[in-house]
């Protein structure tokens, strides 16, 4: 089963994608914040991470970053902005960090869930063929 980090400090907003993702039959793991979440994605080895970029104690940007310098053992594990910052210079640092996709608030779910549906796809499709993601 395919499992996927939500880490968003807006505890309602993070509620609405949990339930959304578990409706969808996808295990889903939370974290209030970068560092909370760079802290899971260690321990529990998601398969995709949906993140905020405005968060306390360490930003979504940095948690990216962080990942591609220290743990390149996770830089091919597909991350997607969900966040408020709608400008085209943060969407640019954004997808220039790594991530897979640079999605806006508010939040349109059916967007959300057709590139989740997609990245599971890829996914279960590579582990299907013997190939590492």
């Amino acid at each position: 089963m395919i499992t996927v980090l939500c880490v968003e400090d807006e505890r309602d907003v993070r509620e609405l994608i949990v339930e959304e993702l578990e409706d969808a039959g996808i295990r889903v793991l939370q974290a209030e914040n970068g560092k909370e979440g760079l802290d899971r994605i260690l321990k529990d080895r998601p398969d995709i991470v949906i993140s905020d970029i405005t968060m306390p104690e360490m930003d979504g940007i940095s948690m990216l970053g962080e990942l591609q310098i220290n743990h390149p053992q996770f830089s091919n594990m597909p991350f997607v902005f969900l966040t408020a910052l709608a400008d085209r210079e943060k969407m640019i640092e954004g997808l220039g960090a790594g991530a897979e996709s640079y999605l806006t608030k508010p939040i349109d779910f059916d967007v959300l869930m057709a590139k989740i549906h997609g990245l599971v796809v890829r996914i279960e499709n590579r582990v299907a063929a013997g190939l590492e993601f």
